[in-house]
């Protein structure tokens, strides 16, 4: 985001007149090398930090996370698509959403790390945020989604986007953000998910998800990324601490191998045994936390031809039902409107359109990223 010189000169009088809030962030600090991507010199005055909004001090100590930043999580935030674009509406829009996570939900401070407004104004959400992005080390743990607090960068954006997608100031904003969170972290743009991956919600919305293959690939042109240091497929790394959509896709797909796990999204006890014993029966490495990882993806989900039927057909139904396409119904038949919803699924990721049930297919259903969808 491009601040011209009233804006700047609006920011240095925000910086005189707001003064420095009583610092509330508490906890072990780390004795950890900065991420070899950090640059400590980065320019991040473009982000309004919490003492320049205004923010309200943390109504209880906030810690630094003891474990490693993988990812980021995209939101929407549910508020209402203003038209209002302007500064003092983004300061509004962050005393707003502390508040309601302060004395609604009664968290100690704002839940996500950093906040977008609709007209591209980047704020610090959660204090120490900014402080934490610019050392590239350790983020604050948050409170944006329960089971990736500790090491997912939450941004939230304002409005709600199932059927309206953002203006091009925010998307343009959330491209600059994210890739910073990346360099400073040492992420990619394959490491950049939406808050229904790992949580059972409407959050990011419908139609701005669909964005998310764009706004990758915008992002990794902003990184320079080396196409050859992608992975072919980054699986959504879902663990026991997590419930989503996705959790209920693997649950079908566990029950279709012959395992009896309620179909329900809850990673559960039986669900944490059923990964486990496929791990260990398809030697692949036992994860303690029964963590979804690649080699357990992708022998779990099979490749399906269009005739296909059954409970795996049934799972990819429920998910693309659940992501917005609503003529898909769970009837474990192959149909017309299935295969159609997985054409349309893999033209947005660049895949080709054959309507086939393959693993890259399954990997950008469940929410993971391809390599493909960085050539497209």
């Amino acid at each position: 985001m491009h601040l011209d010189h009233s804006e700047l000169d609006r920011r240095t009088l925000l910086r005189a007149g707001l003064g420095a809030a009583t610092v509330a962030v508490v906890g072990t600090e780390l004795a950890v090398p900065s991420a070899a991507q950090a640059d400590p010199g980065a320019d991040l005055d473009w982000i309004y930090s919490c003492d320049e909004w205004g923010a309200r001090p943390p109504a209880g100590p906030l810690s630094v996370s003891a474990i490693p930043t993988n990812k980021i999580i995209v939101h929407h935030m549910a508020f209402p698509n203003v038209t209002d674009y302007s500064e003092a509406q983004a300061i509004k829009l962050a005393r707003d959403c502390q508040d309601l996570h302060m004395d609604g939900n009664g968290w100690s401070d704002t839940g996500q790390h950093f906040t977008i407004s609709r007209g591209g104004y980047v704020l610090e959400g959660r204090r120490g945020s900014l402080e934490r992005l610019r050392a590239g080390d350790r983020q604050m743990i948050s409170a944006h989604c329960p089971g990736e607090n500790g090491r997912a960068i939450g941004i939230e954006n304002e409005g709600t986007y199932v059927t309206e997608t953002p203006p091009e100031a925010l998307l343009d904003s959330l491209v600059t953000l994210c890739a910073t969170i990346c360099r400073q972290y040492g992420l990619h743009a394959h490491d950049i998910f939406g808050h229904w991956d790992f949580r059972t919600t409407q959050c990011p919305g419908a139609a701005f998800y669909r964005q998310f293959p764009v706004l990758r690939r915008r992002v990794f042109e902003e990184l320079g990324t080396d196409l050859g240091d992608v992975p072919a497929r980054r699986w959504p790394d879902l663990w026991r601490f997590v419930g989503s959509p996705s959790v209920r896709v693997a649950q079908y797909l566990l029950a279709h191998r012959g395992y009896a796990v309620p179909v329900n999204s809850v990673f559960d006890a039986a669900t944490v045994a059923a990964v486990q014993d496929w791990q260990y029966r398809n030697g692949i490495p036992v994860d303690v936390d029964a963590t979804l990882t690649a080699p357990t993806w992708e022998t779990l989900a099979p490749e399906l031809d269009s005739d296909a039927t059954g409970t795996p057909v049934s799972a990819a139904q429920f998910m693309l039902n659940f992501k917005g396409w609503a003529d898909v119904a769970v009837t474990g038949a192959y149909d017309h409107a299935t295969k159609k919803a997985v054409q349309d699924l893999q033209a947005l990721h660049g895949l080709p359109r054959n309507g086939k049930l393959t693993t890259d297919t399954w990997c950008v259903l469940v929410g993971g990223v391809v390599r493909r969808s960085f050539r497209h």
